[in-house]
């Protein structure tokens, strides 16, 4: 099994506040469970550490295999959301890890 961390920190747009665009954020990542097959596991939540040093929104993801990880990054559905996610997202890091 392959897991996928991601966090962000997410900034205001011009059409909606940091709080409204975490919350989209999360309605879009949450909406590809059951579209992508080799996705087995997501959870994404928002954070409540008011910390400078804490991200906003995080990312927790499952595979059966780094190939399907491979998959899941280059399908449609994922590229829609990180489109998305660009237009909003101040900085972001990532750990992929087998378990």
């Amino acid at each position: 099994m392959v897991r996928h961390l991601v966090m962000w920190k997410i900034k205001a747009s011009h059409e909606r506040s940091k709080e409204e665009n975490m919350k989209e954020m999360k309605a879009r990542l949450m909406a590809l469970q059951g579209q992508i097959e080799e996705l087995k596991v997501i959870a994404v939540g928002l954070n409540d550490n008011v910390s400078d040093m804490a991200y906003d929104i995080v990312l927790e993801t499952s595979f059966d295999s780094k190939e399907d990880l491979d998959a899941y990054q280059v399908h449609p559905k994922h590229q829609a959301v990180g489109g998305f996610i660009k237009t909003i997202a101040m900085a972001r890091v990532v750990v992929d890890y087998e378990v």
